[in-house]
């Protein structure tokens, strides 16, 4: 390897992750003085909103890295301009769009290793991190799960405790439906069996179900029972998927298939994952050429504005195209890739004459 494509490299590194630990930081701190907020009213060791703070914190960073790329990048190109480096590498014959492809590249395989170590690591602190503050939660009796098995729920009232059992989930009806019913001492009263459940409302509404209690069997064309779980209680439960890992979400995809659960948010997140070495690339690849164009500036905070307000607009177009997809407004794919596509668009417009400047 090149010393000057090593020089480039280490630069880079270096600049990645001075913005990380920047970003990383201040993170932290806006998180400790959330969880201080949430923990207020509790007694609690005052260490625990600090590692709370920690566990969480990667997750923020994982969603901010698009943003750590494009000012990295930057912060790499100012120190190039101001110490006249890159005068040097054009004297030498090393084109814009070669030091440009060398970032970008280094970029994508750093991405390669953000979304298979970093985020696998991310996902796992936080499912710790879900799992304690769930026990300070208004909702921390009650559990929903997906497995091998259908759909299990853990539901608690002020008279019963309930494990429900649910073969197939489809819209607002819950199918093929065991439930058993225990009293507060955890003692079976009695198991319910129901072809299936309207579940729109905390008001279940039973069809055909069969009433198993004392040895002997009822049957009920329709009956009621109360839950804490509605069908929008349910979707959100499912909704944050930050704390899977890849193979845990192809996991899930199998068993969200097998009760006929949409794999809808479980598909965008994949993609969404997949997408980010590449769309971390062209975040380096336009924020170079974002340099390279202001290189006339000589204001450094003008050309950091104008790369962050160009990257906070695809960063909303980007959300927006995803609700757009997770909602089946449109494609899933169109939604995932329509920012990434846009970005080289862009990109290849504005490289044209990249060697110029």
């Amino acid at each position: 390897m090149n010393t000057h494509i090593k020089f480039l490299i280490f630069n880079h590194l270096k600049s990645l992750t001075y913005v990380f630990f920047i970003i990383l930081s201040l993170i932290i701190i806006l998180n400790t003085l959330s969880e201080v907020e949430f923990f207020k009213n509790y007694n609690v060791n005052t260490y625990i909103p600090i590692y709370l703070a920690l566990l969480n914190s990667l997750d923020l960073v994982f969603e901010m890295f698009p943003f750590i790329f494009l000012i990295a990048t930057q912060v790499f190109f100012v120190n190039l301009f101001d110490d006249n480096q890159i005068n040097i590498f054009k004297y030498s014959g090393l084109k814009n769009t070669k030091i440009i492809a060398i970032v970008s590249l280094l970029s994508l395989f750093v991405g390669i290793l953000i979304i298979t170590l970093f985020y696998s690591f991310s996902s796992n602190l936080k499912s710790l991190y879900l799992s304690y503050k769930n026990q300070y939660s208004s909702d921390k009796k009650y559990l929903a799960v997906v497995t091998n098995n259908g759909l299990w729920m853990k539901d608690i009232t002020e008279e019963n405790k309930y494990i429900i059992n649910a073969n197939e989930i489809e819209n607002n009806f819950l199918k093929d439906v065991s439930i058993n019913v225990f009293d507060n001492e955890f003692n079976l009263e009695k198991i319910l069996f129901a072809q299936k459940i309207d579940i729109k409302s905390n008001n279940w509404i039973l069809y055909n179900s069969t009433i198993f209690k004392d040895n002997e069997k009822k049957n009920e064309e329709i009956t009621t029972m109360f839950s804490n779980f509605d069908y929008e209680k349910i979707n959100n439960l499912f909704s944050d998927l930050s704390s899977l890992s890849i193979l845990e979400l192809f996991e899930l995809k199998k068993n969200y298939k097998r009760i006929n659960y949409s794999t809808t948010e479980v598909d965008s997140k994949l993609q969404k994952l997949l997408s980010l070495p590449i769309y971390f690339a062209l975040m380096t690849f336009f924020s170079s050429i974002i340099m390279f164009n202001t290189k006339k500036f000589k204001n450094t905070t003008t050309k950091i504005a104008i790369g962050l307000f160009v990257c906070v607009i695809v960063y909303y177009v980007t959300n927006f195209f995803q609700v757009l997809g997770s909602t089946e407004k449109i494609s899933l794919t169109i939604s995932v890739w329509f920012a990434p596509l846009v970005l080289i668009i862009i990109n290849f417009a504005l490289a044209l004459n990249v060697n110029e400047k």
